[in-house]
């Protein structure tokens, strides 16, 4: 049975309970739906945490290609931002295939936290903001993959209820080591 047609998308904007109430932003980092005015912040955040623990491309290298991209716009990303409106973390949401047959399912793409905000629950609350959209967006199931050695990532996915899915065995070669793929997701 096709899955039922996805509601039109309404950005996340971080301020409502699961029952719709608004709530106060308070002083500690809120997340919103991403804008195109949050490009150039972005790609320093994208650039300041890049590091082979979680990137399997290289470093980027000026001149910077732009963050949002043609395969990847700003309404795929959810942004953490403090109080005073710094970005402080990201993550993007997105379909993993185009076909029909997977609609039901939504996959995160990237998630990165500034050194700033590290140990504040911002990676927590990127998270927890992308099941609330993705429940949102009607999608039943939400994907990842995480390279075997980020340990630390690896624990904060398992604590939001995702699970280890499979395997892909030195997937990826990073500074001379041969590193795993990990497959994960969890229900909506």
């Amino acid at each position: 049975m096709p899955p039922e047609p996805q509601q039109p998308h309404k950005p996340y904007d971080g301020h409502e309970s699961q029952e719709g109430q608004k709530r106060s932003a308070g002083p500690g980092p809120f997340v919103r739906s991403a804008r195109p005015e949050d490009d150039e912040a972005l790609g320093r955040l994208d650039r300041a945490t890049w590091s082979t623990l979680h990137a399997v491309t290289p470093r980027p290298r000026p001149p910077y290609t732009p963050f949002f991209r043609e395969n990847s716009d700003a309404g795929d990303h959810l942004v953490a931002v403090t109080g005073d409106g710094r970005v402080v973390g990201y993550v993007r949401l997105a379909r993993p295939t185009p076909l029909a047959s997977n609609a039901h399912v939504l996959q995160i793409q990237g998630l990165a936290v500034s050194d700033e905000a590290r140990g504040m629950g911002v990676g927590r609350l990127l998270i927890r903001a992308a099941m609330a959209e993705g429940r949102r967006r009607g999608a039943l199931r939400l994907s990842l993959r995480v390279l075997g050695h980020n340990a630390p990532a690896r624990k904060l996915y398992e604590s939001e209820g995702f699970v280890v899915e499979g395997v892909q065995p030195r997937e990826f070669l990073l500074d001379g080591e041969f590193v795993d793929d990990v497959l994960m997701g969890r229900s909506l």
